[in-house]
């Protein structure tokens, strides 16, 4: 860590770009994170409302802990909860509301198949939208539109909500709002279809907002930035994934970096055991000895932490862009971009750095000095019993991790695989050494076949250096490891998923539409067609749930669908218990992982897409979760809890020509199952976008680390590289015996990682598809070995292509 030439300069260098690459990589899912815990949807439509009143938009019960007292959990609602219209009189009376507004919206579709979104006129008074031709609608049959629907005050046009298109009379134009139409009043309420109920609240004037929540105890009150969320909830529904989600990548990239820059360190330390040697002889103490160590640490890592704190905030910036034009995060799903990340990633960098300097430091500090001198020349064969000890630990830590992602269930289960890569990376680490060894044994006998004199050498190099042969084995490993795991995890849910869906269709055509959905009247429509023997609506929905996982309750908010009356005769999810056409009124259907203890003719607890809480029936437990949800409930229940009544598609049994239902609605078109399914991969795809971009991220760092580490190694052998010279050995007969030690070195790190993550997948896929085949698509496996090898093998060989391009060897000194 000198700043001088020589392995200090390129310790100083390698470690330099570790940290600050890993204080990128804190900061930026510290970004991540602040975002979240800040995010609101944008203001828009609410913006001349002082506050808006809303249904409650989460739910929250008290669940008990294992062998702890019971606690508080809370989950985000996906749709508004509606608002009785009756409440606004009471608002009304609050000192300083000047008027209130009961807000509806609704999808809509005109007969050119542009979707809107429809309101009552009175709200368009909350934007405010201004008229720019004409007037606002007065009676039933008007609408105003946006003047960029192209379309002329007196035209009539057809509109289509939840059910046939019905003409209407454009009355006026309004120059915002590309996707709104406004009616009346009572046709707004009327084609919103829950009377007496609102989606929001609106309050115009200047109260108080404790005496607002006074007057309408029960309901949310938002003001300010807080509007955005009741007008549009995705955001706060994305909220809490985006928390855990930042926090756990947050808590595997500073793992990640204990391990990378913390080998690194080691290996500088250990690399430098000569001059620390001299230093303890000619009188230096222990304590001299760590403090110019960490003041060394302190000097490369600061500039580099305070480099990758900087930099940080333009990561998080571009992970949360890309997030957001993938689809992952909703667009309304704000940045933030503060001083606290870069304050965490600093400090989080440093105090990483130091800590593992100062481990790395206490041999050499307190060994004595003739001893250290004998140390310095001769690399002890023994491994300290401490980290015997300690890698044992951690191997058990990795197999309890690995019967716990066997017994979990959903994201539990997702989360644990985490805990148990990083868990058996270490062991190696710790470990490395022995595991040197053993791969040692095994291909340097390999070595020794292809080449005798150079494999001797080189097996004989490996093995006379196993601490430093460890110390390279770890990246390489945590880069084959986590890789692998993040990767072929994601491919193997992807393909479970597909695969279920599949294997569960029954339906010979697909309806679907190209805007915000089907009318309810869709199904019924295609029922009635000759040839059709059964043809079911489903609508997507989320449900949550308390969901037992190891022995605790945790709410949960999960995938749903609602089916119609004759699912059965359209899909199969694998029932495994009960029947599926008993699921009507307020029956439910579980997929396995969720079901938990409950069985056919139990209740289960839940709370509907609005926040109902009902007490379901089950009928049914399933074993295609994947591919179908975790829950099914009846689709007239679900659809009277939702904020609209629309189908997401209709799955009809029979192939007869339905191109008089698709002629009947805007939009409408028929697919065949395998072009539905084309459509659900993609859908599926994007959903994996995450882990690529966390495989990115940490991969990327693990690689830098690996190079650094392994280039550093490299170059520290200087004086090895100089005997062998002088008794003899060419340049070419070197560089031979380097590329089979790098083989050999690579080819065991290679092989500790790809262990890893078999053992992690396996379990994985068991619990996931019920058998211990991941999905490993060979062109991915292959460049990840492929980019590992590569780039281990060119981090050994170039500073040795450097360090023997002289003519003369180089000195002993």
């Amino acid at each position: 860590m000198r700043r001088g030439a020589g392995k200090g300069g390129g310790a100083f260098a390698g470690i330099f770009v570790a940290l600050a690459f890993a204080a990128t990589l804190v900061g930026a899912c510290g970004v991540l994170l602040e975002s979240a815990l800040r995010a609101h949807a944008p203001v828009e439509r609410f913006g001349a409302a002082a506050a808006v009143v809303t249904g409650p938009r989460s739910v929250t019960d008290r669940l008990g802990r294992f062998a702890d007292e019971p606690e508080e959990q809370s989950r985000p609602l996906t749709e508004p909860a509606p608002v009785p219209v009756a409440a606004a009189a009471r608002l009304r009376a609050v000192p300083g509301v000047r008027d209130v507004v009961a807000d509806v919206s609704f999808p809509a579709v005109l007969s050119s198949g542009r979707p809107v979104t429809g309101h009552g006129w009175e709200s368009a008074a909350l934007r405010p939208y201004r008229l720019s031709a004409g007037r606002a609608p007065r009676a039933p049959d008007e609408v105003v539109l946006s003047r960029s629907s192209g379309v002329a005050p007196g035209a009539v046009v057809r509109v289509q909500v939840d059910g046939p298109a019905r003409p209407y009379r454009v009355s006026g134009l309004v120059a915002e709002g590309p996707g709104a139409a406004f009616f009346t009043a009572a046709t707004a309420a009327a084609l919103d279809g829950r009377p007496g109920l609102a989606d929001a609240l609106a309050v115009l004037g200047d109260p108080d907002e404790d005496a607002l929540r006074g007057a309408v105890p029960g309901l949310a009150v938002s003001s300010g930035a807080a509007r955005g969320d009741a007008e549009d909830p995705a955001v706060a529904a994305a909220r809490p994934d985006i928390v855990e989600l930042s926090a756990s990548l947050g808590g595997v990239a500073v793992l990640t970096a204990l391990v990378v820059v913390g080998g690194l360190i080691v290996l500088s330390v250990r690399e430098r055991a000569r001059e620390f040697a001299l230093l303890r002889a000619v009188g230096a103490t222990p304590g001299q000895v760590r403090g110019r160590l960490l003041r060394e640490t302190l000097r490369v890592g600061a500039p580099a932490a305070l480099t990758g704190g900087a930099l940080s905030l333009g990561a998080g910036a571009a992970m949360h862009a890309a997030m957001v034009r993938e689809g992952v995060l909703p667009g309304g799903f704000g940045l933030a971009l503060g001083p606290l990340p870069v304050l965490a990633a600093v400090a989080t960098t440093l105090l990483a750095a130091t800590a593992t300097t100062f481990l790395a430091s206490l041999r050499q500090s307190r060994i004595r000095p003739v001893q250290a001198l004998g140390e310095a020349a001769a690399e002890n064969p023994r491994l300290p019993r401490w980290r015997v000890v300690t890698g044992a630990a951690f191997l058990v830590a990795g197999l309890n991790a690995l019967g716990f992602s066997a017994g979990a269930t959903g994201a539990a289960a997702n989360a644990s695989i985490g805990g148990l890569v990083i868990s058996l990376v270490v062991a190696t680490a710790f470990l490395g050494p022995l595991v040197a060894r053993a791969g040692n044994r095994v291909l340097g006998r390999a070595a020794r076949a292809a080449s005798p004199v150079a494999g001797r050498m080189a097996q004989h190099a490996a093995g006379a250096a196993a601490l430093r042969a460890g110390s390279l084995i770890t990246p390489v490993a945590l880069a084959v490891a986590f890789a692998g795991v993040q990767l072929f995890a994601q491919s193997t849910v992807a393909h479970a998923a597909r695969t279920q869906a599949q294997d569960g269709n029954r339906a010979d055509q697909v309806v679907v539409a190209a805007g915000p959905g089907l009318p309810s009247g869709a199904a019924e429509a295609a029922r009635r067609v000759p040839g059709v023997t059964a043809a079911t609506p489903v609508k997507r929905t989320t449900v949550v749930m308390a969901v037992r996982e190891m022995g605790e309750k945790n709410l949960r908010s999960l995938n749903g669908s609602g089916v119609g009356a004759d699912a059965a005769a359209a899909l199969d999810p694998g029932v495994s218990s009960g029947r599926l056409g008993d699921l009507r009124g307020d029956a439910v259907a579980l997929s396995r992982d969720v079901a938990g203890g409950l069985r056919v003719g139990a209740t289960a607890p839940l709370w509907l897409a609005d926040g109902t809480r009902v007490r379901a029936r089950v009928v049914a437990v399933y074993d295609r979760g994947l591919g179908f949800g975790d829950v099914l409930l009846p689709r007239d229940l679900v659809a009277a809890h939702s904020a609209s009544p629309l189908d997401d598609r209709v799955l009809v049994r029979g192939r007869a020509d339905l191109s008089a239902v698709t002629a009947a609605y805007a939009g409408a078109r028929v697919l065949s199952p395998e072009a539905f399914q084309a459509g659900l991969s993609q859908e599926i795809r994007l959903q994996g976008f995450v882990s690529l971009l966390v495989v990115a991220a940490i991969t990327g760092f693990i690689l830098i680390g690996l190079v650094t580490t392994l280039a550093l190694a490299t170059a520290a052998r200087r004086r090895e590289f100089a005997l062998l010279r002088l008794v003899g050995a060419t340049r070419r007969q070197v560089l031979r015996m380097l590329r089979l030690e790098a083989a050999i070195v690579l080819g065991t790190g290679i092989a500790a990682g790809a262990l890893i993550a078999a053992v992690t997948l396996t379990a994985f896929a068991a619990r996931v598809t019920g058998l211990p085949l991941p999905s490993v698509p060979p062109v991915t496996c292959a460049v990840i070995l492929l980019g590992v090898a590569g780039s281990g093998a060119a981090a050994i060989l170039l500073p040795a292509r450097a360090v023997l391009r002289r003519r003369t060897p180089p000195s002993l000194t």
